[in-house]
């Protein structure tokens, strides 16, 4: 005999709550859920009465869930928000066009206003092209760094106040626990909070759905029939991401609060009080945020820019800025700058798909990089 609901206590129970072990029917679950996620949004004071917000929406279950929830709740509780949708294409052949044919698809069913920002757009370059210049390895730092930056565009192109993620709790985890393995103090304590906060980034960003377990959303989805794209990006296998979520799955099937655990200890670090972070200024190229006199957008972009991709990662900072400058390299650097070249893959056949679907978008018009518009 199937278990009932522990909420109503009438109606059999649907699921078992990964997050509480709680057995729920289908409508409580929906109602805890919704519930939650109003509550972590009023208790972190996320939104304010009359706010543009962008929902970065990709497509997936996170982002669609969170679009879904952001309306309904606006509607149920008059948070008085104007949302709309944001979406980066960052040139993928195969796996972007579908994702944003859902979001399209959610847009359409929605009614909320979509606006598609692309790395072609914006930097002249695609990530399929990136990929085939940089190899199997480092695509998703230089798509990360791009993506972010993007995102910052396009919420400022829609004048948006705010920027809202599908970031959820196992997302959470991981860059905690990847940051921990990486020991990169800084980012600890600014990747961890629901926000809102500045970031590293010029629109305040929020992650209403960062209480939230991965598992859940997808129930969410699942019994609210939600469309989604689900396959998961064809260089993620390669991302140093992936290391932290299996030691994350080994570490929640021996302790099954390890997600909720790794959150709260992120919220809750605190960094040394004579420990100086890097000061907040604007890149010299093209204005975005930026602790160096090139923020890290423009500095991949010259490595590209020289047929050099690796030059933007890893310890090659002085060796870029005597380029930059057009000063004369010792012997040592000149041999590193031979090793780089070595390193770099021949150029590929571009992927059927790639080309033409920017131009359909955007029109021919292909940008340089940011430094070509107007921050």
């Amino acid at each position: 005999m199937p278990a009932t609901c522990s909420a109503c206590g009438t109606s059999p129970a649907a699921l078992r709550r990964p997050k509480t072990g709680h057995a729920l029917c289908r409508a409580c679950f929906l109602a805890a859920f919704e519930e939650e996620t109003h509550q972590a949004i009023v208790a972190g004071r996320l939104f304010r009465p009359g706010e543009t917000v962008a929902i970065g929406a990709s497509g997936g279950k996170d982002s669609t869930v969170l679009a879904h929830l952001l309306q309904l709740l606006d509607q149920r509780h008059g948070y008085g928000l104007r949302l709309l949708l944001l979406s980066v294409d960052e040139g993928i052949a195969g796996y972007r066009d579908a994702s944003l044919a859902a979001v399209r698809r959610h847009q359409h069913r929605s009614g909320l206003p979509l606006h598609v920002v692309s790395y072609r757009q914006l930097y002249g370059w695609s990530m399929d092209r990136i990929a085939r210049h940089l190899g199997p390895r480092n695509n998703c730092t230089f798509c990360g760094v791009f993506r972010r930056q993007a995102l910052d565009r396009g919420a400022l192109l829609m004048g948006a106040d705010k920027i809202a993620t599908g970031h959820n709790a196992d997302d959470v985890a991981e860059t905690v626990l990847m940051n921990f393995l990486r020991g990169d103090v800084g980012r600890l304590r600014r990747g961890a909070g629901a926000g809102p906060a500045g970031g590293e980034g010029a629109v305040p960003r929020c992650k209403p759905l960062r209480h939230a377990y991965e598992k859940e959303i997808v129930l969410y989805a699942y019994f609210q029939g939600l469309d989604y794209f689900s396959t998961e990006c064809v260089y993620a296998p390669q991302a140093y991401r992936g290391y932290a979520r299996a030691l994350l799955k080994e570490l929640e099937a021996a302790r099954p609060s390890a997600v909720a655990d790794l959150g709260h200890s992120g919220e809750r670090l605190s960094l040394r009080s004579d420990l100086r972070m890097p000061a907040r200024g604007t890149c010299q190229r093209c204005g975005y945020v930026a602790s160096q006199p090139l923020c890290k957008a423009c500095v991949l972009l010259e490595g590209l820019d020289r047929g050099l991709p690796k030059l933007g990662i890893g310890k090659h900072r002085r060796l870029r800025d005597k380029l930059q400058d057009g000063q004369p390299l010792t012997q040592e650097e000149r041999r590193r700058l031979g090793a780089l070249a070595k390193e770099e893959p021949p150029e590929e056949q571009v992927p059927l798909g790639e080309l033409g679907r920017d131009e359909e978008l955007w029109g021919k018009q292909e940008l340089r990089g940011p430094r070509d518009l107007d921050f």
